[in-house]
Order: structure tokens, then sequence, then C-alpha cells
């Protein structure tokens, strides 16, 4: 009985992690106890690195560009306040500039930038003057992306910008990128001028969050001199007027949480016409829910917590970009694009998109609207909501729904589809221009 208990001893004693002794003479039920003990120790030890590494696996983001920004146009310089980097306002001329009948300012959407636009702004740069501009944080407006640039300038080879989200950290609303619109504006008006004797409208074509920055802009009070009232029309591509719907699983459990963050903020301090007992429910839960979110994403945006809290852009986002393959292609290895983005900034925009939909019944400028009725990014609801409340403002408000699409980036389509949407808005714009 010794023997087979030093045995059962000494398998006990290979078999515990930390090789620690076990006292030979201690009994079966003891070391039964201990035995099971150090496997419950063990196991949490094995599960603690699990999770640790599953949490620094989702946090590693490595991102480099390897080739000098994608630069079109001339390009005009205006400086900035604060030390940011200059803005640089892109310019792209029609063979004859003097008979251009207007001016077109592309804008674009939410961590891209305006150098992926080169062949759009070559498409309407056939008959008008087109700028575009890098917005706060984006592209070369962006620090960290512009010292990369002036590296690969200089003869340097690949550069890491996986730090670049990081300039989304004063972002907690758009007022910087509004700043930023405004500057354009003014500086592309001055552009047109010089171009001709009398004063050329102009238009804007935006998309996604660019749509919902220019809208809220020409949403805000304007006085003469404001160049919001040159602008005579903006065409709308899948605006952010709705907050995203992931598909499949991850909709299953981000979807109820998005949701209910947006239906809080939307009802925060602000009754509808809705029963009393029902006003004090979304009142109470409101109070609640959007104070409770509010410091919570401000506080994974903190130094140290947004490391591992700011969130890649998952895979699927690009698959429902467009319908092009090779569009595909060119997003995913596009270094320029911005892959994560700061939870102060989320919650930021999804508080715009509310504090838009309270007041975009007096939005009066006219707009041709393009959106894909199965987007998850920039769901239809938000589009639908914003025509059903303004489309009347102006006989040249136009609609152009595309039920059957699910994709975001209307104008990098495949074709022909992409041709037909560029030559349907040059049809609006020269319809803005006869009245």
């Amino acid at each position: 009985m010794h023997i087979i208990h030093q045995v059962r001893c000494n398998a006990l004693r290979l078999l515990h992690p930390t090789g620690l002794f076990i006292d030979f003479a201690m009994s079966h039920d003891d070391a039964g106890r201990y035995m099971k003990d150090n496997r419950i120790r063990h196991t949490a030890a094995v599960t603690l690195i699990l999770l640790t590494l599953v949490m620094l696996s989702g946090c590693v983001h490595q991102q480099f560009v390897s080739k000098p920004y994608p630069r079109w146009g001339e390009e005009s310089i205006v400086n900035r306040p604060n030390n940011d980097p200059p803005l640089i306002v892109r310019k792209m001329l029609p063979p004859d500039p003097t008979n251009a009948p207007a001016c077109v300012l592309l804008v674009h959407g939410m961590n891209e930038h305006i150098g992926r636009y080169d062949e759009i702004a070559r498409y309407f740069s056939q008959r008008f003057i087109v700028a575009g501009f890098d917005f706060y944080a984006h592209g070369l407006s962006n620090p960290a992306l512009q010292q990369a640039d002036q590296a690969l300038t200089a003869g340097a080879e690949k550069q890491d910008v996986s730090e670049a989200y990081l300039a989304q950290t004063p972002l907690r609303n758009l007022e910087p990128m509004r700043r930023d619109l405004d500057q354009a504006l003014r500086r592309v008006i001055a552009l047109c001028d010089e171009q001709s004797e009398s004063e050329r409208p102009v238009f804007v074509v935006s998309h996604s969050l660019g749509s919902l920055v220019a809208a809220s802009y020409l949403l805000q009070t304007r006085n003469e001199d404001d160049p919001a009232m040159r602008v005579q029309g903006i065409v709308l591509l899948g605006p952010a007027f709705a907050v995203t719907e992931p598909p499949g699983w991850r909709g299953w459990l981000a979807n109820p949480l998005i949701k209910l963050s947006f239906h809080a903020e939307e009802h925060f301090l602000n009754p509808q016409d809705e029963p009393l007992p029902l006003l004090v429910f979304n009142q109470s839960l409101s109070l609640v829910t959007v104070p409770l979110l509010d410091g919570l994403f401000e506080v994974l945006s903190w130094p140290g917590p947004r490391s591992l809290f700011s969130p890649v852009v998952p895979g699927w986002v690009i698959d429902y970009l467009t319908d092009s393959e090779e569009e595909k292609a060119r997003l995913r290895t596009d270094g320029w694009i911005i892959r994560r983005s700061i939870l102060r900034y989320v919650k930021g925009i999804e508080e715009e998109i509310v504090h838009f939909r309270r007041h975009m019944e007096n939005f009066d400028i006219p707009y041709f609207l393009i959106y894909s009725g199965h987007d998850p990014i920039t769901p239809s609801w938000g589009s639908e909501d914003f025509a059903h409340a303004t489309l009347k403002k102006h006989p040249d408000n136009e609609l152009l729904p595309l039920p059957n699409l699910s994709h975001h980036q209307h104008l990098f389509s495949n074709e022909p589809l992409r041709h037909e949407l560029l030559n349907n808005i040059e049809q609006w714009l020269d319809r803005r221009l006869l009245h």
C-alpha cells in the first residue's frame, strides 16, 4: 500500500503545473482535494491567459503605407489655427475654365480621403471646376499621415501609420469638420471667381458622413456673407442620417444595443408627441442610458483604454462598400484609409445624427438624394425620413432610391451603374443651372 501511495503522489507531483512537492504522507482525500483545487487554479490561469491573448490580438493593429498620397489636380493651401496641418484644397479645371457653368466641391466620407476621388474629379472636370479636400483627422489633414507622405515623397520606404486614428482624439462632434468645410468653400468660391467676372453657382457632391457634415453645415443660420449662400444645391450619396445596422450574427448581438443607445439619445431631454406613460418611460430610460454611455465611451477613449477599446473596422464593411471586386481589393490595400475609430468620436456622430434629425425639416437647400435600399452602413430609413420631411421644400428636390442594392459607395460602383449615376448627377446639376 505504501508503494502504491507513493506512486500516486509522484504522479500528482508530475501533473502539478508548478512542480511543487506534495507530502507523501497526505491521505487519499487530502490528495484529491489538493488535486481538485490546483486544477481549478490551473484552469483559471489558462482562461486568464487566453482572455488576455484575445484582448491583445484585438488591440494589435498595424497599418503601413508604401506609396505617396494619391494626389490629383492643383493644390491650394489654407492655413489652420492651433498648429493643425494646413487644409489642402485640390482643384481640377476643365479644358476651358472660363466657360465652366459651375463649381463642384467633392466631400468624402468617414475615415477615407479625397485622394480616392481622382476619377470622379476627372469626370466632372470635363465641364465644371472641381475641388476637394481632406476633413480634419483624415488624409493629409491627419498629422501622422501627412508625415508619412512627406517621408515617402523624400524617398523613404514603408511607413507605419497605425497610430493615425489618434488624430480623432479631440473629436466630440463634427464641428471641426464643419469648420473645414467652411474654409474649403471659401477657397473654392475664390478659385471659381478667379475664372470668371460673374459669380458662378457652387454645388456640393457629398458622401456618407460627409453628407451629414455638409447638410448640418447648410442647416445652420446663415449671414449674407456666409459661403453657404453660394451653394445652389447638394448631392447626398448614402448620407449618414441613420446609425449603422450590422448584418448577420453581428447584428443579432450589436443592433439591440445600438438601437437602445439611439432611442435613448433621441428622447434625451426631448419630449415628443407620446402618451404620458410612454413619455415618462422614455425620459427615465434616456436619463439613465445617455449619461452612462457618454461616461463609458469617454473613459474608454482616454490614453491607455483607447489602445484596447478603439474598434478596428470589421471585415464585413468592405463587402458592403461597393459591388466592385476590383474596388474592394483597392480598399483592402489602401493604407491612407483610417481603420480604427475612437469611441468618443463614434458616440459624437450618433449625437450629431440625432441633432440633425430634430431639425432636418428646416433644410431648404435643393438636393439630389441617392441611397441603397439594403445598405447596413447608413440604412435607408434615415434617407427616407429626411425625404419625407423635406422633399416638398423645393421643386428641384429629387430622389433616386436603389431598392435592390446593398452597397454604400455609389460612385465606386461597378460599371455601367457607376457611369449612370455620374450622368444622373450631371443632369441634375444642369437642371439646377436652368433655374
